[in-house]
């Protein structure tokens, strides 16, 4: 078992999908074979515009032949463990690369980094997990939301047990559903999608939530793309089918409704849900689906 860098681009020639599969070649078969049963941190090549760097961190579950597509293969994610970095983090900073392994003998970037699947070190996937999950900056929940005094606390697992040990935070409910919400709220502006309304009360907490498009419940990953910034009422709305998305993001209203005029007039004058203008962090459309197949009232 080992860690592992998988470079992912959102516009790839490759039928991935980062929470729940990672296709690649023949030639990275052992490599990836090596990680199933532990993580991968997802890359951005510094080629793609305004690029995020690692990004996410993963669980390879199993490997199997692609069976769409002979003579490639597939790294299955396990469920419930793909998770978005609030803060993405640069290939290189100020300290130098964070992925010293691409390094050579003389120090400098070796073909190494042109690798799409390439061995992580505990100390190199240590730093880069810190770094991505550091929550400095943290966004203060709502009233009424269960509280983690601090990041720290609940992360230091990180920092004093054996590498193996370390990672357990990261199957951390507590931990996965804060992170989410503040990776869903930077994405949305703290603004709700439907209404259009940024509400912030006096001490600093935003009174939008961060909504999952397909629950936990029912599989549905801690991906951006599976996420949905809705106001308190929006969120129930949504969780009960009351309203939904079309694929081109329009609002839908459940005939349901007993207030029909009343939920419309709440809705933002373009009557469509608001979305972050990086295509790649926008509703994903199979998700959109899963709701209004599983739980939108026609």
């Amino acid at each position: 078992m080992s860690f592992a860098v998988f470079i992912h681009r959102s516009d790839s020639i490759y039928d991935d999908s980062p929470a729940e599969r990672y296709q690649f070649p023949p030639q990275y078969l052992r490599r990836v074979e090596a990680c199933v049963d532990d993580w991968v941190v997802y890359l951005e090549p510094s080629k793609v515009r305004e690029t995020r760097g690692y990004f996410a961190v993963a669980k390879v579950q199993q490997v199997i032949p692609d069976p769409g597509t002979p003579g490639m293969y597939l790294a299955i994610i396990e469920p419930g463990t793909y998770l978005d970095f609030p803060n993405p983090v640069p290939f290189s900073g100020p300290d130098g690369v964070m992925e010293r392994g691409v390094l050579n003998e003389e120090g400098r970037i070796s073909g190494r980094a042109q690798s799409a699947v390439r061995p992580l070190s505990p100390a190199d996937f240590r730093r880069i997990i810190e770094a991505g999950l550091d929550e400095h900056d943290i966004l203060l929940p709502r009233v009424g939301e269960p509280v983690v005094d601090g990041f720290e606390e609940e992360q230091s697992p990180f920092f004093h047990e054996e590498e193996r040990e370390r990672v357990t935070t990261l199957t951390s409910r507590i931990v996965r559903d804060r992170i989410f919400r503040r990776v869903v709220l930077q994405a949305y502006d703290q603004r709700c999608a439907v209404t259009g309304l940024k509400l912030i009360n006096g001490g600093g907490r935003a009174e939008v939530e961060a909504a999952h498009i397909r629950p936990v419940t029912a599989n549905g990953p801690d991906i951006l793309t599976n996420g949905i910034a809705l106001s308190g009422t929006m969120h129930w709305m949504f969780d009960r089918g009351l309203i939904g998305l079309a694929d081109d993001l329009e609002i839908l209203v459940s005939r349901q409704v007993n207030d029909q005029e009343g939920v419309r007039a709440m809705i933002n004058h373009t009557g469509h849900a608001l979305a972050p203008s990086r295509v790649s962090q926008r509703p994903a459309p199979h998700f959109l689906q899963w709701h209004r197949e599983h739980c939108f009232k026609q």
